[in-house]
């Protein structure tokens, strides 16, 4: 079949038509974008001037749908890149009534945000409390880590933090359930000496309590590790009804990573091998796993040899 032919005068034709097509896609689209429209965001809850002398407990969600009139452009950029939103609640009328309207807090609110962005309402409109005797108590602080540490270093010994203890202030039922307060995850890349930081105490979103002071300073003390060898003396539990106990070999050796500084510092003396011998009477195991029921903190265990030995029993 023969191919029908474009003249020049028709592609001329389509490309004046692709070109205005394009012209008005684009004319459409900034249009689209610089024009206002009303969207909805999740926002997370904060509390401030919170009263010194009530202990609250919120009776709702600590988050909230807030309505925000923005260019479309902004639109298009936040469901490109969706982010969390918090904005700060004021409570200071809780000393003389149990519920914030948010309408009495939207010229707040909008100050909390760029003036491009306009919150026109907030959704649910009042958030209600409930009251409770208010009580302090102190917890210890934990750390968690993300470090990754250089070939052949590690912890070498106990992470410090300064304070030790934070003071937590808020209703009895919420205070008495923490046993601890986290920082923020420490992070390390490539590390080889000790890490010296200021961490955030995180309140695990519990926005009813008060906590003094809301930051720890944060010791981790790493050093270079090694290998030793040790050889330890096998102990044997659960064998007084017997006569005798002999296993075959009676020690085992360890092999272990240990800091370098304490090299010289950890001997026999500072572990415990056993094998039981109620895994004999019990299982009738022709021999018996060595446990390693002792060994010092910040000491890794790489390989015992042999993990299992042979004995004889004379009852």
């Amino acid at each position: 079949m023969k191919q029908r032919k474009i003249s020049k005068m028709q592609r001329r034709k389509i490309s004046i038509f692709m070109r205005c097509l394009i012209i008005s896609f684009a004319a459409w689209t900034l249009i689209a974008v610089s024009n206002k429209y009303n969207f909805t965001l999740t926002a997370g809850i904060e509390y401030v001037n919170i009263p010194e002398k009530r202990a609250f407990h919120p009776l709702q969600s600590d988050t909230v749908n807030i309505q925000v009139k923005m260019s479309g452009w902004n639109v298009l950029l936040h469901k490109l890149r969706p982010d969390t939103v918090d904005i700060q609640v004021d409570l200071s009328s809780l000393n003389s009534r149990n519920y914030i309207v948010f309408g009495n807090q939207i010229g707040f609110i909008n100050r909390q945000f760029p003036s491009d962005k306009q919150v026109i309402r907030v959704s649910p409109d009042t958030l209600y409390f409930d009251f409770s005797k208010q009580t302090q108590r102190k917890v210890p602080v934990r750390v968690p880590l993300n470090i990754a540490f250089k070939k052949q270093y590690g912890i070498i010994g106990d992470t410090k933090t300064t304070p030790q203890y934070i003071t937590i202030t808020g209703p009895l039922e919420d205070v008495s359930t923490i046993e601890y307060l986290e920082t923020d995850t420490v992070v390390g890349v490539q590390t080889h000496t000790d890490v010296r930081t200021v961490a955030n105490i995180n309140k695990r979103q519990r926005t009813n309590i008060s906590i003094y002071p809301t930051f720890a300073e944060v010791t981790i003390p790493v050093g270079e590790l090694t290998e030793k060898i040790i050889e330890v003396p096998l102990k044997i539990e659960n064998g007084k009804r017997y006569s005798s106990v002999r296993t075959i070999p009676s020690k085992v050796t360890i092999t272990t990573i240990v800091s370098l500084k304490d090299y010289a510092k950890w001997t026999a003396r500072d572990f415990e091998a056993v094998v039981d011998m109620d895994n004999w009477e019990e299982h009738k195991v022709p021999n018996l796993p060595v446990l390693i029921t002792k060994m010092p903190d910040f000491v890794q265990i790489v390989k015992i040899e042999p993990q299992n030995v042979d004995f004889f029993v004379r009852k």
